[in-house]
């Protein structure tokens, strides 16, 4: 029997509450999930990698796990996913079936990346809806056209996020580790010293 891993990568700034939603709601559902922070070069003025990866750590400590089975893997970071999808296959080995777990607001941009059709081979693509970032027919059909084997997730992920915490500095968006970290750390200028409560 083939092993499931979900593979959830994040550019996330910082990680929010929805995230940590996401994480739970895939270790009920797979066999393992592989987190880790990621660049994302279509972004600019990014806080650096390692206190991004830092926070997902303290996210995914914060979670109660009853199988065990969510793990920040770092070293699976590239701006390429199919360099990631690669590393995770010399990890794990052959007897694995990956999900690639993305956002709906990445939908769109998926038949541009690197190697697409050949990183569709590899795994079986989950989109969690966003909201405000509809899943249209004509995306779906293309991801389809290319070879790729298309869920759509139960979830809809918190109506919360990394850029509204920027920009309004709502420290419910968070939860209190991330919040305590960013605020030790002095990341993001102007941040709110009122600690959030637990969602």
């Amino acid at each position: 029997m083939l092993k499931t891993i979900a593979l959830f990568g994040t550019s996330a700034d910082p990680p929010t509450a929805g995230h940590q939603e996401i994480v739970k709601w895939l270790s009920e559902r797979y066999d393992w999930v592989a987190v880790w922070a990621a660049d994302n070069p279509f972004k600019s003025q990014q806080t650096l990698l390692a206190h991004r990866a830092a926070m997902l750590k303290l996210l995914i400590e914060d979670i109660d796990q009853p199988k065990h089975n969510i793990s920040l893997e770092q070293e699976l970071s590239s701006w390429r996913t199919w360099e990631t999808v690669e590393k995770a296959k010399a990890r794990w080995g052959d007897h694995t079936q990956f999900i690639l777990v993305i956002g709906s607001d990445l939908l769109n941009q998926l038949p541009r990346w690197y190697h697409i059709e050949d990183l569709l081979q590899e795994v079986q693509l989950l989109v969690i809806p966003r909201p405000g970032y509809a899943i249209d027919d004509s995306s779906v059909e293309k991801i389809n056209q290319l070879g790729g084997k298309i869920a759509i997730a139960s979830l809809t992920g918190l109506n919360v996020s990394s850029t509204a915490f920027r920009e309004q500095r709502d420290p419910e968006t968070l939860i209190p580790p991330v919040f305590a970290y960013i605020h030790r750390e002095h990341l993001y200028d102007k941040c709110q010293h009122a600690a959030p409560k637990r969602l």
